[in-house]
């Protein structure tokens, strides 16, 4: 079972990609969405382009603020874990820091792998009320899967668009 830890956040996700290229101007996503009470898998782009922070300690790099978050759960997977299949909780990003997750649809050959680091964000937000079955996770590492759950307050997502269905591919994601 995975270890979870609750924390209050105040989270903004600034500077994704220290020191990119400034090619890209908005955010790019997997999304875990659902349509006719099915879940689905699908490249979201956050429609807010990106600012510039004028933060302290983030100062002139891309800043993109993703809504009001109310918890933030870290988790670690361990190795070949299966979290079978499920609902998103609540509607919310999950950051995988490190290891793999693949994501499939029951009845579905349809799947996403996630790779932890800078393009381990997702979103999932199939929960029970929008998708009836939900999706299904594997975590199949041999180490163990680091991933923190934010919890978007109010359950809704930022404005987005679907750019298509099935993941992000990797040039969607890069060049930030």
């Amino acid at each position: 079972m995975g270890l979870l830890l609750s924390v209050s956040p105040v989270l903004l996700f600034q500077s994704w990609i220290p020191g990119a290229a400034a090619q890209s101007t908005h955010f790019n996503l997997t999304a875990i969405g659902a349509a006719n009470g099915r879940s689905t898998i699908e490249c979201w782009q956050i429609k807010r382009p990106f600012d510039v922070s004028t933060d302290p300690g983030t100062a002139g790099s891309k800043a993109l603020p993703l809504g009001d978050l109310t918890n933030l759960t870290l988790s670690i997977l361990p190795p070949k874990f299966d979290g079978g299949l499920h609902n998103a909780p609540f509607v919310q990003f999950v950051a995988f820091t490190s290891g793999v997750a693949v994501v499939s649809l029951p009845d579905s050959n349809e799947q996403a792998t996630i790779y932890g680091g800078k393009y381990g964000l997702i979103i999932a937000a199939d929960v029970a009320s929008v998708s009836a079955k939900g999706h299904i996770t594997r975590y199949p590492s041999d180490d163990s899967t680091i991933a923190l759950q934010i919890r978007i307050e109010g359950g809704v997502p930022p404005t987005y668009k679907i750019l298509h269905k099935g993941a992000c591919r990797w040039k969607e994601l890069s060049g930030l």
